[in-house]
C-alpha cells in the first residue's frame, strides 16, 4: 500500500532524513520506534505532504505521491493524527468530527459518526461540549476519531500515547489494534517501544534519520539491542 524509497528531507541546510526506505502492506500495523530527534515525525510529515522532500520516492497505492499536494492526500486515503493531537479546542466534539468528514456530503457521515461514538463512548457523552474541556486521553480519542471520519485506507499516527496515563495508553493501543477490523492500514510512530511493538505486525528502528533495524514485531521485542536501547532491559 505504501512504499518509501531512499527518502531525503532537510530543514534548510540540515538534512534530517538520510535515505529512508520502508514498506507497508495493506492491513498491516507497522511501527517506527526511535528516540527524540530520530526523524520519525519528519518522516510522517513527508508522507502527509507538509514537509518537502529533496530526493527519493513515496508511492501510495501504486501512485507517486511526490508532487501530490498535502490537501489532496486525504482524498486519496492517507490521513494523519498529528503529535500533540491538535484538535480545534474552541469547537465542540461533534464539530471536530464533522470537520474530519469535510470531503463528504453524503448520508453516510452520520453512520460514520455513530461508528466513532461506538468506538469512543465518552465522545458521545461529550459531543456538544467544547473539545478544549476534554482530558488529554479524550482529546487523543477525538483526534483519532476525526481522522477516521475522512475514511482513510492508511492512517499515520504520531506518538498517540504521549503524555497519557498508563491506563489510557492501553486503551489507545487497543483501539489501534482494532483498526484492523475496519481494514485500515496503520503506520505508527512511537517512543513507547514495547506497547507499539506488542500490537504491530512489523517494525522499523530509526536513529538520526536512518533506518537501522527492521523485522517482525515479535522478533524485535526480544532482540537484545532493542531491549537494551528502548525497553530498559
Amino acid at each position: 500500500m505504501l512504499s518509501v524509497n531512499q527518502l531525503r528531507s532537510s530543514y534548510g541546510r540540515i538534512e534530517v532524513l538520510h535515505g529512508v526506505s520502508l514498506e507497508i502492506s495493506a492491513g498491516e500495523i507497522v511501527v517506527v520506534i526511535g528516540a527524540n530527534g530520530a526523524g520519525k515525525t519528519t518522516l510522517l510529515h513527508c508522507l502527509s505532504g507538509i514537509q518537502s522532500i529533496q530526493d527519493g520516492n513515496i508511492i501510495f497505492r501504486g501512485e507517486s505521491f511526490n508532487t501530490v499536494p498535502a490537501y489532496q492526500r486525504v482524498k486519496h486515503g492517507l490521513a494523519q493524527v498529528p503529535e500533540g493531537r491538535q484538535i480545534f479546542t474552541s469547537l465542540s466534539v461533534e464539530e471536530n468530527l464533522r470537520l474530519g468528514a469535510y470531503l463528504y456530503m453524503d448520508d453516510k457521515v452520520d453512520r460514520d459518526m455513530e461508528d466513532a461514538f461506538n468506538m469512543f463512548p465518552i465522545l458521545r457523552e461529550k459531543r456538544n461540549l467544547s473539545a478544549g474541556g476534554l482530558s488529554g486521553g479524550q482529546q487523543q480519542m477525538l483526534a483519532i476519531a476525526r481522522a477516521l471520519l475522512s475514511r482513510p485506507s492508511c492512517l499515520l499516527l504520531d506518538e498517540p500515547s504521549m503524555g497519557l496515563a498508563p491506563i489510557l495508553v492501553a486503551q489507545i493501543f487497543d483501539v489501534i489494534k482494532n483498526l484492523k477490523s475496519l481494514e485500515v492500514t496503520v503506520l505508527l510512530v512511537e517512543q513507547n517501544a514495547f506497547g507499539a511493538l506488542s500490537i504491530a505486525d512489523r517494525g522499523y528502528v530509526m536513529e538520526t534519520g536512518n533506518i537501522t533495524l527492521s523485522g517482525e514485531a515479535q522478533a524485535l521485542i526480544v532482540d537484545p539491542r532493542i531491549r537494551s536501547a528502548y525497553l530498559g532491559l
